[in-house]
């Protein structure tokens, strides 16, 4: 019931439509009891002899059931349409707001999610909603009023009959009952298994070049196999339930059409029940019965829908951990000086990440981060854009406790460069765009001349029309970097952080990329992780962590002369680089 409450809510913006559809629905069920009642008068005037009377009299029952059968047509559609245009609007609605919530989710959300299953949560369970709310419910009435309609003719043609029709009605119901208990774990591990399928599609769709390079193709088919038979076996539990049910209760129907065949008969003998009153049962019967033999279908189609919403309903109702508070400030005016207090922060407690981490960074200075893989560099950044909240201690901005300011303007304030940069299937131009969609062109090419793509760009054959391809494959990755950091400087923040831009590079795109930083270094507060220490050497402040903590701090000819952790990790490089080897 708590689901089926919360799912209302979300459909009661479209109550017009499901009133017409109701309405239109409730007139369906009246024509469809009137039309055996004046087949019956028929029946009852022919089988008395017809006189030259009762001629008018069936043209008049002739034409009334042929305006009958011509408005159910009419009802029909309204009933149906009218019902559909509500469920799959409601089906769009809620597609949007799953992923407008999953948009908006703290990234520690995703760490134990497929992104294959939440697509699954998003599209395949959402559409189940059109089932319950363009057939169930509007079915359900229909049938309820159709049964209580029927049951009240029965009982003025004669009760006795009425009564006897009814006597099959608690052993449907309690088989209903059964029925639903049973089935909807099935339809629920089918439906996890459908996103544990979409989850593994994803990935290998993803890593297709991976697996032909490694010859894994049968392998990957095999699980992929696996992964789709889970479903079908879960499914398959689920119908065979189903095919238990199903004619179970038209067995059970069927014994209450015995029932009144053999007990009309004895009426007929005994009471002198007559020819109309009986061939006028036997139409309603088809009509009585129907409601309860589509309890089957219905229960089913409810328990998939039912299944599908709690996996949707899981995502709407997630806890959205990181807010902005009552009374949170808007950010403006930004300089760019950053605070970190005695950061502490970890993944999973007892396991810290970052341990009491202490340090500032003037506006417009450049900030370098380095230190052995794993030690919470990039987590440290993702804290100055709130994508997780610190355990401990404060980080601030200009003076102001990011906790204390909304995350739109803090997140607006902030532009990054990723390492494993995301570029959407669209051209260069909306890439760099994306930062500011109102930039003309003109300051989407002075971007890219910062950013020292320029020149490449207007080599392509499309220039800034380019279509990059999904994750921008048709670039290589020193193109992919240089887009990044023009669509940083497009945005036009006054922090930017660079998590190792060029950690993935050649020599010459690397100095390619360090003339573009080099560019914006002064006029933007810069935080930058480095792995090549070529790429910071220039910084105004170098600090290496270790162990979640800041083991050393100075400019580069400083650490170098202090001969700990920074001077060894720049010999190593140097070494490299000398012997002509990769760093």
């Amino acid at each position: 019931m708590k689901v089926l409450l919360k799912l209302s809510r979300e459909a009661i913006r479209y109550r017009g439509l499901y009133v017409l559809s109701i309405l239109a629905t409730l007139g369906l069920t009246l024509v469809n009891l009137a039309a055996p009642r004046v087949l019956s008068s028929m029946t009852g005037l022919v089988s008395e002899g017809v006189s030259a009377e009762d001629l008018s009299t069936i043209r008049n029952l002739t034409l009334a059931l042929t305006a009958l059968y011509a408005l159910r047509i009419l009802l029909r559609f309204m009933s149906n349409y009218l019902s559909h245009k509500a469920a799959w609007h409601l089906v769009g609605d809620l597609r949007t707001k799953a992923y407008d919530k999953l948009e908006r989710m703290h990234l520690g959300y995703f760490h134990d999610k497929q992104t294959g299953d939440l697509m699954s949560r998003v599209v395949n369970d959402t559409r189940d909603f059109e089932l319950l709310y363009a057939h169930m419910i509007p079915e359900t009435i229909t049938n309820l009023v159709t049964f209580a309609g029927v049951l009240i003719v029965l009982l003025t043609i004669n009760w006795k009959l009425a009564l006897i029709t009814c006597a099959p009605i608690p052993l449907i119901l309690v088989s209903g009952v059964i029925f639903a208990k049973k089935v909807r774990p099935f339809f629920r591990v089918s439906q996890s298994k459908m996103g544990e399928l979409n989850g593994k599609l994803q990935d290998n769709l993803s890593g297709v070049h991976e697996i032909q390079s490694f010859g894994r193709e049968e392998y990957e088919t095999g699980k992929v196999n696996e992964k789709n038979f889970d479903h079908v076996h879960a499914m398959l539990q689920a119908l065979k339930i189903s095919a238990v049910f199903h004619p179970s209760v038209e067995f059970i129907s069927s014994l209450g059409t015995i029932l009144v065949v053999g007990f009309g008969g004895y009426l007929a003998y005994r009471e002198g029940l007559s020819v109309e009153d009986i061939v006028s049962f036997l139409l309603y019967l088809n009509l009585f019965y129907a409601p309860i033999t589509g309890l089957a279908t219905l229960l089913e189609n409810m328990q998939q829908s039912l299944a599908g919403a709690e996996r949707v309903i899981s995502v709407l109702d997630a806890e959205q951990e990181i807010t902005d508070k009552p009374d949170a400030i808007v950010l403006s005016n930004v300089k760019g000086d950053i605070e970190f207090d005695q950061v502490r922060f970890s993944y999973e407690e007892g396991q810290p990440v970052l341990d009491g981490i202490s340090f500032h960074c003037a506006p417009g200075k450049m900030l370098a981060l380095v230190g052995p893989t794993g030690v919470g560099k990039t987590t440290l950044t993702q804290l100055i854009s709130r994508f997780y909240e610190p355990n401990g201690g404060s980080i601030r901005i200009d003076g102001h406790d990011i906790a204390d300011v909304t995350l739109e303007s803090l997140r607006r304030n902030i532009a990054p460069v990723l390492q494993d940069t995301f570029l959407f299937n669209g051209t260069i131009a909306e890439n760099i765009g994306y930062a500011r969609p109102d930039a003309s062109l003109d300051e989407i090419r002075s971007a890219a001349k910062a950013a020292n793509i320029d020149d490449d760009i207007l080599q392509m054959p499309d220039g800034y029309d380019t279509k990059v391809g999904e994750r921008g494959l048709r670039l290589s990755g020193g193109q992919k970097q240089r887009v990044a950091i023009a669509r940083a400087i497009l945005r036009q923040a006054p922090i930017i952080i660079l998590d190792e831009a060029t950690a993935s590079v050649d020599v010459e795109t690397e100095q390619q990329i360090q003339k573009a930083i080099s560019g914006i270094a002064g006029q933007r507060t810069i935080i930058a992780i480095a792995h090549r220490l070529s790429t910071i050497r220039n910084a105004d402040q170098i600090l290496v962590i270790e162990n979640g903590k800041v083991t050393e701090s100075g400019t580069h000819a400083e650490l170098v002369a202090l001969n700990g952790s920074y001077a060894r990790m720049n010999e190593i490089q140097n070494s490299a680089i000398n012997s002509g080897g990769i760093v």
